[in-house]
């Protein structure tokens, strides 16, 4: 993704709005849909970048109030394992997003900054219930890393003027058994969801890494090539 600055607003901050532009068909794709979406697919195709940067828009065009990140505290499940108190402990699953938000609004603090402005809400799917979020982006990454209940639990919270974006990949999940296969087959029955998959040819982190993913999925294609049994 390219980029170029614009000057925008977000409530009472002012920042460098990058103008992003998708590189790849399928990142066109996601500007092009007005739905809620699925991004599902490899590693180091702007998924979670995407997802940041759609809702960072909605906001400076005024579609929604604020962001909602949620995630799931894996591997432990429960934060409870981690030391310090549960800001501290959820502070471990926000790292990703200083990097983003530092990109898409061209300041080093950007994260932080929205979030004192309460512009931006950080939650681990532990503390969702009872919840109604209302005229926000609401992102969930990482979601094959979700059981069925927390993502079903999660769009249960969904209340008036949101959109809510999925972000995922088979392949990384950190759960032996998760919820996001079957969870597809609800979403693919509704109209209101556009499920967009990235491959390979949507990489765009590093050559390196489209490499190594290359490589990976032939190893692995060939392992799990059948055998032809001698007639």
């Amino acid at each position: 993704m390219s980029k170029k600055s614009a000057r925008k607003k977000l409530s009472s901050v002012t920042f460098d709005v990058a103008d992003i532009v998708p590189l790849t068909e399928n990142q066109g794709k996601v500007f092009d849909s007005k739905d809620h979406l699925v991004l599902c697919g490899s590693a180091g195709s702007g998924k979670s970048f995407l997802a940041c940067y759609l809702a960072t828009v909605a906001l400076t065009q005024k579609k929604q109030s604020s962001i909602v990140l949620v995630r799931s505290a894996v591997p432990t499940r429960d934060i409870g394992y981690l030391p310090g108190t549960d800001k501290e402990k959820s502070r471990v699953y926000e790292e990703p997003y200083f990097a983003i938000f530092s990109e898409i609004l061209q300041r080093g603090d950007a994260y932080d900054l929205i979030k004192q402005k309460d512009i931006l809400y950080f939650r681990t799917t532990s503390y969702l219930r009872g919840l109604t979020l209302r005229n926000c982006t609401i992102i969930v990454d990482e979601c094959q890393n979700m059981t069925f209940h927390e993502l079903d639990s999660l769009v249960t919270r969904v209340g008036e003027g949101c959109r809510i974006i999925f972000c995922g990949d088979f392949k990384q999940s950190d759960l032996k058994d998760n919820g996001l296969k079957g969870f597809l087959k609800v979403l693919d029955t509704m109209d209101s969801f556009d499920i967009i998959e990235f491959g390979v040819e949507d990489i765009v982190r590093s050559g390196f890494v489209k490499d190594y993913i290359k490589a990976k999925e032939a190893v692995e294609a060939k392992r799990l090539k059948p055998v032809k049994k001698a007639v």
